[in-house]
């Protein structure tokens, strides 16, 4: 039951994080006057519509996103109505395009704010200290599934961590004779460098005493590295108002970079989607909204605490919404940062001419675009198709131990 409510969490989320975007283009056109003639949630055919003056709102069958009408959005889009040109959008002064052109993006960065915003002043900042433990697993998962599910499978054996009598609350103070690191990912680097059946010894600090325990590492099918079976203790502590504005800002601006560096990364990880070791190269940086739903399931389903099943889940939508908010804004179409790169060619164009005493050469041809439009419209559905197969069948692996 958790699985599903964690995909509806995530399609409800993203859904809604869609129309938000369509709702930031409609409400700057009307702001400054243009005619919007359609809002529908949704594609396909209309199940429900409504007209509220010049507007049409509805739902349509499909809950795969939505869209709205400007009139006149470009110069292959004539209005019905030549009455209606005055009110269409390429009729309107660069500057006004543009800020209907960004609302959208704008929508998402400010959805993103907000939701951190209340994540670190309402559920509180997570700090997780790897040299305490919160979490002990029972057993080893039988399966990949079982493990990202968090569960152990029939016939699951104990876990390596529960047969050396490790306890939640430990202070792990090195591992197999080496001093651990200060974050969970080292400790869990550390454990999963070890081949599978290694013999090892965890040191820890309980009740203020030193103890050396003993174990043999065992292994996750499916899954790369050894498996220990321990989780680190989590924190969340509620930050004040300006604590949280500090917080967003920070959050952002991570996200942000991670998003660049995962762009960035693709070309390298194209070929690795697939590779067994996905998780611990290029690949393993980016996933479709397959993987997200996943995770967001994974997560909703888990034996972890409520604050920190909606941390995770909120951590999600606001990385969705920077990532998909930015990469909006790249100045390629048919995305609204090439339309946006199309006017500023415009506005160069015009100053340019008026230097040599030349009338505005107008609006760019966009019958010219096209092929190039569809081009990277088609590069990009087809990577999506190709990253929603990694993610199905080669998911991307928790970063557990």
């Amino acid at each position: 039951m958790g699985d599903l409510i964690g995909w509806v969490i995530f399609i409800v989320a993203l859904l809604v994080s869609v129309m938000l975007h369509e709702t930031g283009h409609f409400v700057v056109a009307k702001r400054f006057g243009m005619k919007v003639t359609r809002y529908f949630v949704g594609f396909g055919p209309t199940i429900w519509s409504t007209w509220r003056g010049d507007t049409e709102y509805g739902i349509k069958a499909l809950p795969l996103g939505g869209f709205v009408k400007i009139v006149g959005m470009h110069s292959l889009d004539d209005p019905d109505d030549p009455a209606d040109e005055v009110r269409a959008f390429r009729s309107q002064p660069a500057w006004q395009r543009i800020l209907v052109l960004s609302a959208g993006s704008a929508t998402h960065f400010l959805l993103a704010l907000l939701l951190a915003f209340g994540l670190a002043l309402g559920v509180g900042i997570a700090n997780d200290n790897v040299s305490q433990l919160g979490e002990i697993s029972p057993c080893v998962p039988t399966s990949l599934a079982a493990y990202n599910n968090g569960t152990c499978g029939s016939g699951a054996p104990a876990s390596p961590a529960k047969l050396a009598g490790l306890r939640v609350g430990d202070t792990v103070t090195a591992f197999d004779g080496h001093p651990v690191g200060n974050t969970f990912t080292q400790l869990g680097d550390a454990i999963r460098a070890v081949p599978p059946g290694s013999p090892v010894t965890i040191t820890v600090r309980r009740d203020g005493k030193l103890v050396t325990l003993h174990t043999k590492l065992a292994s996750v099918n499916g899954r790369s590295g050894s498996y220990l079976g321990i989780g680190p203790a989590v924190v969340f502590q509620v930050a004040s108002p300006l604590g949280a504005i500090e917080y967003s800002g920070t959050t952002f601006g991570q996200v942000l970079v991670g998003s660049a560096q995962a762009v960035a990364s693709l070309p390298g990880g194209l070929s690795k989607l697939f590779a067994k070791n996905r998780s611990s190269t290029e690949a393993g940086q980016v996933t479709s909204v397959v993987g997200a739903a996943e995770a967001t399931s994974a997560e909703v389903g888990s034996n972890a605490g409520w604050q920190y099943k909606v941390s995770f889940v909120l951590l999600i939508v606001i990385s969705l919404n920077i990532f998909v908010g930015a990469f909006n804004m790249l100045p390629l179409l048919p995305l609204d940062g090439g339309h946006i790169a199309a006017i500023v060619y415009e506005r160069i164009r015009a100053w340019f001419a008026r230097l040599r005493g030349r009338p505005d050469p107008g609006l760019v041809n966009m019958a010219k675009l096209v092929p190039v439009s569809f081009s990277l419209f088609l590069v990009i559905v087809v990577f999506s198709l190709v990253l929603v197969a990694a993610d199905i069948v080669n998911p991307l692996q928790l970063t557990g131990g």
